[in-house]
């Protein structure tokens, strides 16, 4: 029996813009840890360094209660920045797109580092009235790649559950994560992590055809839990004073690296045209029988498979590691460049920012390809490609309208850190 081939409409999606009270200004930032009780002098000085060359603007933002002295973290903090954030862009994506709170079908937030009794999916489901009857799912611990890994169990259950709405929101609960001890490889999330957020709203009804922006083409997950040095590179522990933080390793460059090779092994095929997939056949089997050394293997052009990249932003070092092993254009990375300037790195949602930032230049195409890549604790490298099916102008919700005639601004390479 012939079955109609269901296709998965992304029909709309926003970013979190915090209010300008919640800017982190490096000399605030200076001032914070110097006043701040429990930082030594070697910690204070490591984080200045970090911050100074992360390329951060004066404009990236966190939760009030981090801006505070003393810090005070509570689960009512955490459950106050929480509802700020996914409260805002649930109701944002709704009312844009004058849709009921009861006609989705399918809700799914990821946020890694908080996960409260009852959930945070529930928490939406009990704020916006939803039905008793939605699917809803709520992923913790799988890091800045989980917003992808939330689009992919978006997408399985919509081809199951045809002519269905599916809401995803990907953010970070910054309130709770603030760290206070000693060790470096757990100082470096305070310096680069932000305030931030994203709602997305996907169909796989026909109707939807008309209103929808992009169709989803491919998802490509990739996994590296089975080696002991992915697994580690990022890692929640307490240090030696018994104080809870997140570790990133040195190694995070190298296995985020293997991690992207593995992803674009199983991406190539379906994106590349048929010329770049032999060159790159070729030399492979080239260098197996020695004729050829690494080095002199074919990188095949991304840029023929994609006219828009959106890589993760998490820090300057992971985009132009991208940027030189892929051979990309300086163009071609302005996006997560740009977000990571004026938004810092807002862990899963950081991809929609750069979206949103191609939009609002007026870029975005009817058949233009996008694809997203993130990278995550475990380790992971995920891809999403889709199609823009509309010329897309630029909307009132933009997180970037009111700013996007400064950008591009220039970054220095040299400046890089992590």
């Amino acid at each position: 029996m012939y079955r109609k081939k269901i296709s998965i409409y992304l029909l709309d999606y926003t970013c979190y813009k915090p209010p300008s009270f919640y800017r982190l200004p490096m000399s605030m930032f200076v001032e914070h840890i110097l006043l701040h009780e429990q930082f030594d002098p070697n910690s204070v000085a490591f984080q200045i360094k970090i911050l100074e060359k992360s390329g951060f603007s004066e404009e990236t933002c966190i939760p009030p209660t981090l801006s505070q002295l003393p810090i005070k973290k509570s689960l009512s903090f955490n459950k106050d920045e929480a509802t700020t954030v996914i409260f805002t862009v649930v109701k944002e994506v709704l009312e844009t797109n004058n849709v009921n709170p009861k006609a989705i079908d399918i809700l799914i937030i990821n946020s890694s580092l908080f996960s409260p009794t009852p959930s945070l999916s529930a928490m939406v489901i009990n704020k916006f009235r939803m039905r008793s009857n939605i699917m809803s799912f709520n992923l913790s611990g799988m890091g800045c790649s989980a917003g992808i890994i939330s689009l992919g169990l978006a997408n399985d259950l919509l081809r199951v559950h045809r002519n269905s709405l599916a809401l995803v929101v990907s953010s970070e609960i910054l309130s709770q994560n603030w760290y206070t001890g000693k060790d470096r490889s757990m100082l470096l999330t305070n310096c680069l992590f932000r305030m931030g957020g994203a709602a997305i709203l996907m169909s796989s009804r026909d109707q939807d055809k008309k209103k929808a922006k992009y169709m989803l083409q491919n998802l490509v997950r990739t996994n590296r839990a089975e080696d002991d040095l992915s697994y580690a590179c990022v890692f929640q522990e307490v240090d030696n004073e018994n104080k809870v933080g997140v570790s990133i390793s040195k190694n995070v460059m190298n296995v985020a690296g293997e991690a992207l090779k593995a992803n674009m092994v199983m991406l190539g095929p379906m994106v590349l045209p048929l010329t770049e997939q032999f060159q790159y056949g070729l030399s492979t089997m080239f260098q197996k029988m020695k004729i050829l050394s690494k080095k002199s293997i074919h990188i095949p052009d991304f840029r023929k498979g994609f006219e828009h990249f959106c890589i993760h932003a998490g820090g300057r070092a992971v985009i132009l590691a991208i940027e030189k092993s892929l051979k990309l254009r300086k163009e071609d990375v302005e996006a997560s460049k740009m977000t990571l300037h004026r938004f810092g790195n807002t862990s899963s949602s950081s991809i929609w920012y750069e979206l949103s930032y191609i939009e609002a230049k007026g870029r975005m195409r009817e058949g233009d390809r996008i694809w997203q890549i993130a990278f995550g604790s475990g380790f992971k490298c995920n891809s999403a490609v889709w199609k823009c099916v509309c010329n897309i102008k630029p909307e009132k919700t933009n997180p970037w309208m009111d700013t996007i005639d400064s950008y591009p601004v220039d970054l220095p390479d040299t400046l890089e850190i992590l």
